[in-house]
């Protein structure tokens, strides 16, 4: 054990307090550019199952945790990614205003030491503001597998902060960041030591600053900051605040107000070459052999950042997931499906035993077992599908996808930024809509809520593995995943067609600003933290939504004006409303009163609508995607193209509650939510309606 270690525990959020030694506790911010390994740090201490991906969007909202020092609580604050304090986005705001706020005692910037001239530039900004800042030198592993070493001691000299190197995904120099961290509490910086030659009369200034500016700039920064002082006296810090007054900063400006000549030229431009200027000097004195890159990185985003071959091999990849998932998956499958059968056979008797009345078994078995077991029946399809994308995610590849992505969207009036939230959509519509917050304006904002639900989330994938494994034999695959092309694609006309109408111009996207990161083999931990939550999210939603879902609709099913209908659905609630559907969905092959019924209940939760089938086709214990349903259906006339069709209204029409409830959220009106609702109904009713023929003309 050394030093660091000898002064410093950390344990886990909800261990047991240890004993106070008489300090008092702290607040530690997280502050980072994305992809720099922050929240993977953050997991590192607290243990708390926050997602971690390898493009920037995914913490959009602060995260806090704890740790424990010297036997003392310490208070952890994840906080988004940001390239700068001068905020353009949401997220960006939000780390920003945190910071600002003065309710860190510490702020832990996370560097990636592999990309240091880029990641110093906000550490420049945060060591202006006179607060203390920790510098944790991430990535180190990177650093030493390129054969690049830096000068930590030199670079701490010149920043006048602590450097601490650690590898956050490998767990390493955990004990000693969080010791300099909590030393360095109450300490603006230290002696500032730059070994370079200064103008005469600015000795003072490079002793007190880590960035001193261009003689021009540093008497324009004096004249503001005189001014400043003279009309907010109480704020700290002033020297920042002239600077960002002097760059043009939209929401200082608007904040403190101020009318001096100095300030009627944008500066912004020239205050950011100096700063990389500096920078540039400050890697050339403390980084060695940077010439060595990763040159399997490189060879590979021949390929996969190339305008020929990008989006398909991404498509081929994608159809290797799903054929991945229905290869593993449905073999696992058919034995959770045996077990449970048998379990709802069990439970049957055993009710029978005890004298309970026909209505309860049938409640218990068949609709609440049999609902819920159902969509427990694709457990291992959802968890395949998550360790893949998990995979893909943390191994750098996605981050690609959404810069390949860059062209496509600017096209349609968006940055490739905007392609990150519906790639986001292939796990849960919900994060994705937030995620939305990285997009500058609210009218951005707005059309990809809009677009977004037509993603296909992995609520959908049950609905798709019944009907493709029922309907299309081998090519059960090939038909799941048309499905999430199929989503990519209405979601990319849409935006087009919404350009067209004049709801975006050709330069509103912007730049697409991206870290292309290094390709790694993914860390087991980060994929592991992710499939956990989201299977267990599933299983929440299989014992909560889905169950009260499933039973709601026995009732409905078994239940009508005359009281108890047993057997005779036809005179049930559910048909009632089923057949006041069904006309509508007619069109499409879908006109049965319960295929209708099933989708009305599909609005709770998308994993209900197979659930509800079982439920309404009165298939008997979870014996879901075999015989029984298959030639249930086909008693209704529903083939192939039917089967098709309905999961292209599944994927498009109306999204779940939650995420209806995000959408109103997000862009702070009930209306437009209304409208989004309303639109996207009318979108899958033609798509389908499309498809159908299509298909029928092609399968018969």
């Amino acid at each position: 054990m050394n030093a660091f270690e000898e002064h410093f525990t950390y344990e886990p959020v909800g261990a047991e307090p240890g004993p106070e030694v008489g300090h008092p506790g702290m607040t530690i911010a997280f502050v980072g550019n994305p992809n720099c390994g922050k929240t993977t740090l953050f997991n590192a201490y607290t243990g708390s199952n926050l997602k971690t991906a390898n493009w920037p969007g995914v913490t959009v909202e602060g995260k806090e945790g704890s740790a424990r020092f010297e036997g003392y609580e310490v208070r952890l604050v994840d906080l988004p990614g940001t390239y700068s304090l001068t905020s353009y986005t949401m997220e960006e705001e939000v780390a920003r205003n945190y910071v600002l706020s003065g309710d860190a005692d510490v702020i832990i910037d996370v560097v990636d030491a592999s990309s240091l001239e880029r990641s110093l530039y906000l550490t420049l900004q945060l060591l202006a503001l006179g607060k203390p800042v920790v510098v944790a030198l991430n990535m180190m592993d990177v650093v030493a597998k390129r054969g690049m070493e830096i000068d930590v001691h030199r670079l701490s000299e010149t920043l006048g902060a602590p450097v601490i190197p650690v590898s956050a995904r490998r767990r390493e120099g955990l004990q000693p960041l969080l010791h300099a961290a909590y030393h360095h509490r109450g300490v603006a910086h230290d002696p500032i030591q730059h070994f370079h030659p200064v103008d005469d009369g600015m000795a003072e200034k490079h002793a007190e600053n880590v960035m001193v500016y261009s003689r021009d700039l540093e008497g324009r920064i004096d004249a503001v900051q005189a001014a400043f002082e003279g009309r907010y006296p109480d704020v700290a810090n002033p020297r920042w605040y002239a600077t960002k007054l002097l760059e043009g900063d939209v929401a200082v400006r608007r904040d403190y107000p101020l009318d001096v000549p100095e300030l009627e030229e944008d500066l912004e431009e020239r205050f950011i070459a100096e700063r990389y200027d500096f920078i540039s000097g400050v890697v050339a004195e403390c980084v060695f052999n940077r010439e060595r890159r990763a040159e399997a990185t490189d060879r590979a985003d021949r390929v996969l950042t190339s305008r020929v071959w990008s989006i398909p091999v991404f498509l081929l990849i994608m159809a290797a997931v799903f054929g991945l998932t229905f290869v593993l998956g449905d073999a696992v499958k058919d034995v959770f499906q045996t077990w449970l059968d048998l379990f709802n056979g069990w439970v049957a008797d055993g009710l029978a035993a005890l004298g309970a009345s026909e209505a309860v078994v049938s409640l218990v078995c068949d609709g609440a077992i049999s609902g819920v077991g159902t969509v427990l029946t694709f457990l291992p399809n959802i968890f395949i599908l998550f360790c893949a994308l998990a995979f893909l995610e943390d191994s750098g590849y996605m981050s690609r996808v959404a810069y390949v992505m860059d062209g496509i969207m600017g096209a349609l009036g968006l940055s490739g930024r905007a392609f990150i939230p519906m790639i986001l959509g292939f796990g849960c519509t919900v994060p994705a809509i937030m995620s939305s917050r990285t997009l500058e304006s609210m009218r951005d904002r707005r059309r990809v809520m809009l677009v977004t639900p037509f993603m296909s989330c992995s609520a959908r994938l049950p609905i798709y593995v019944l009907l493709s494994g029922m309907f299309f034999g081998q090519w059960a695959g090939l038909a799941a995943f048309s499905m999430y092309v199929l989503g990519i694609v209405v979601a990319l006309l849409v935006l087009l067609v919404l350009k067209v109408m004049g709801h975006a111009t050709d330069d509103e996207g912007g730049m697409l600003l991206i870290e292309l990161p290094e390709y790694k083999m993914p860390d087991a931990y980060t994929v592991w933290v992710y499939v956990k939550d989201k299977v267990l999210d599933y299983l929440e939603r299989a014992g909560t939504v889905i169950f009260a879902a499933s039973v709601i609709m026995w009732v409905l099913l078994n239940f009508g004006a005359t009281g108890y209908v047993g057997e005779n659905v036809d005179g049930s609630f559910a048909a009632v409303v089923g057949r006041a559907i069904a006309p509508a969905l007619a069109p499409f092959g879908s006109g049965d009163w319960r295929l209708a019924a099933a989708l009305l209940a599909g609005i709770s939760a998308k994993e209900v609508v197979v659930s509800s089938l079982s439920v309404l086709f009165g298939v008997s214990g979870t014996a879901v995607g075999t015989a029984a349903l298959h030639d249930a259906l086909l008693g209704i006339g529903f083939g192939p193209a039917n089967a098709l069709a309905f999961m292209t209204f599944c994927l498009l029409y109306v999204p779940c509650i939650a995420t209806i409830a995000t959408i109103r959220s997000e862009s702070g009106s009930s209306r437009y939510a209304l409208f989004a609702v309303v639109f996207q109904l009318a979108v899958a009713w033609v798509v389908a309606w499309l498809v159908f023929l299509v298909a029928g003309s092609l399968l018969g």
